[in-house]
């Protein structure tokens, strides 16, 4: 099928079960939110070498927020409970209380799952118990005032690892298309891609060095076309860039999906989008691209 006169490969992008949580951050005003979230999601972008999956879902407006202020919804990934745990308390510890003016509240109090994240004893006894927008949080002293958090936050059973290939006439116009994409989805809700946009796409295992756990995927580098006998780069391409997308559930990374392909696609110089899948060795999720279209 083609879409804006781009064609659609009949592929599937494939997807495996991962445990999310949602935190809202905020702050004096957006751009201290921005950066607390940037911080909390530094350094994880893939569970193949970073302990967790996470970036920004969406910009909140102050009606939004509990504490009615600007604010920031972040989302964490992690393959168990425990160590999406583990990795929410260090990230707002050290990346969030850390930060002027931050708030943090659940952004999942539906959610019958529930983590505790005890950063109130950082307060050394001078902490106290406050409400916020009807919220029970803690307050905990700091030099520019106080910090202010809930201490429990839901958690549901989300799914990590869907995605698209867009593939261009140049590295140009690929990188504009995956820019859209990545922009179309940051308006989508319950979704991140917590690659801001993935050049390396990598495959399991390697073909040489059997001391790695992933290596570059071949069958879709430009400049080694004529060497990879399977290759699915066609001829005229010169630039792929995947994005990977997370989500709270199925109708989220399809709707993600959808709006990233349509914004992508309407870029001039696109020439395919396609989708990366292990023949579903890796996980019980098929988003088909041509049922999400």
């Amino acid at each position: 099928m083609e879409l804006n006169g781009v064609l659609i490969e009949d592929e599937y992008a494939e997807a495996f079960p991962n445990w999310a949580c949602r935190v809202v951050i905020t702050a004096i005003n957006e751009k201290w939110a921005i950066q607390a979230a940037t911080e909390a999601t530094g350094f994880a972008t893939s569970a193949i070498g970073c302990p967790c999956e996470a970036g920004i879902e969406r910009i909140l407006d102050p009606s939004e927020t509990p504490d009615g202020r600007p604010g920031v919804a972040v989302m964490f990934f992690a393959g168990g409970k425990k160590k999406l745990k583990e990795q929410v308390v260090e990230r707002l510890a050290e990346c969030v209380l850390t930060s002027p003016t931050t708030a943090v509240f659940d952004g999942m109090p539906e959610a019958e799952e529930r983590i505790d994240v005890k950063l109130h004893f950082f307060g050394d006894g001078y902490e106290h118990k406050i409400e916020v927008g009807g919220r029970n949080c803690w307050a905990i002293p700091i030099m520019n005032g106080e910090y202010i958090g809930e201490e429990e936050f839901g958690i549901v059973k989300g799914i990590a690892g869907g995605n698209f290939f867009i593939m261009g006439e140049s590295v140009p116009a690929a990188l504009m298309a995956a820019e859209a994409a990545v922009d179309a989805i940051a308006k989508e809700a319950g979704s991140i891609c917590s690659f801001p946009v993935v050049a390396s796409g990598s495959k399991v295992g390697s073909n040489k060095y059997k001391f790695m756990v992933a290596t570059t995927n071949e069958k879709y580098c430009p400049t080694i076309r004529d060497q990879v006998e399977d290759s699915k780069v066609p001829e005229g391409v010169k630039a792929v860039y995947e994005i990977v997308i997370d989500g709270v559930d199925e109708a989220a990374i399809k709707a993600a999906t959808k709006a990233g392909i349509e914004a992508a696609t309407k870029i001039d110089g696109v020439l395919l989008i396609s989708a990366g899948n292990f023949g579903g060795n890796l996980g019980p999720f098929k988003f088909v691209l041509k049922d999400i279209l």
